[in-house]
């Protein structure tokens, strides 16, 4: 939709990544990141310098299964065209799913209505997924995982699972399911909620790993998150196999030619 005071028109762009040859989602001054690469790209194909922004922040070596972020352009244009040409510009690592015009207003990070991650493990070496698994062969407890996700569940502040020296001041997040299915040698955890914290996920399924090998118990997991305090919880889980999986919108913000 027109913006009448930007002159603008606002368009989402739907995509995965594969995480491990960047430096996370966000620009960096002296590394490759994947916001950086798609807007390089944009660049040389509209001709115009664009600036998009995601839907939140993946660290390095995070991967993406379903990604949003916005930018605006001043002229419309074939959407499917562009999402192709991108692809073939673009290297292996990143594809362009889809390209999508949506109301003005529209925000890509604050109109989420939730998020999803999943982080795999495999307890079985794998030679040709090392990459996007964690492979971890101790012996968990699953009666003491399963406590710890139930409490997590209950949980709204997670200052004690975010990463300390951020600018965040709100440590609040509302989950809305967390499990984990297991497929032979595979455990997949997955958690959604209507916002993540940085670092989060990874220090959670760390923390919880410690449960499992019965390293913390019940007890201390529930100190852990009084106490409100990074340093209580256990170590991050390894970024190689966290993926951003799903983003949910409003049906509204998105404009059907």
């Amino acid at each position: 939709m027109f913006n009448k005071f930007t002159n603008r028109l606002r368009y989402f762009i739907e995509l995965s990544y594969n995480g491990k040859n960047f430096h996370g989602w966000q620009y960096q001054p002296n590394a490759v990141s994947v916001q950086e690469t798609i807007e390089n790209s944009l660049v040389i194909l509209l001709k115009k310098k664009i600036k998009i922004l995601g839907a939140g922040r993946t660290d390095t070596g995070v991967h993406a299964k379903q990604m949003f972020a916005h930018f605006d352009f001043k002229e419309s244009f074939d959407t499917q065209n562009l999402s192709f040409k991108l692809n073939s510009f673009l290297g292996k690592d990143i594809r362009i799913i889809n390209i999508l015009k949506v109301k003005s207003d529209s925000h890509a990070r604050f109109d989420a209505k939730s998020r999803e991650y999943q982080y795999v493990i495999t307890q079985k070496k794998d030679v040709y997924n090392f990459d996007t698994k964690y492979f971890f062969s101790k012996k968990l407890d699953f009666d003491e995982i399963d406590k710890a996700i139930k409490i997590i569940k209950k949980t709204k502040n997670f200052k004690s699972f975010c990463r300390t020296k951020t600018d965040v001041t709100n440590y609040n997040c509302k989950i809305f399911d967390f499990e984990y299915t297991m497929d032979n040698s595979d455990i997949v955890f997955t958690i959604r909620a209507n916002r993540f914290l940085r670092n989060m996920v990874r220090s959670i399924i760390g923390t919880i790993l410690d449960v499992g090998l019965l390293k913390t118990s019940i007890k201390d997991f529930s100190d852990i998150i009084k106490k409100t305090n990074r340093i209580y919880a256990g170590p991050s889980a390894p970024a190689h196999a966290l993926f951003l999986t799903k983003i949910e919108y409003p049906e509204t913000i998105f404009i059907n030619d």
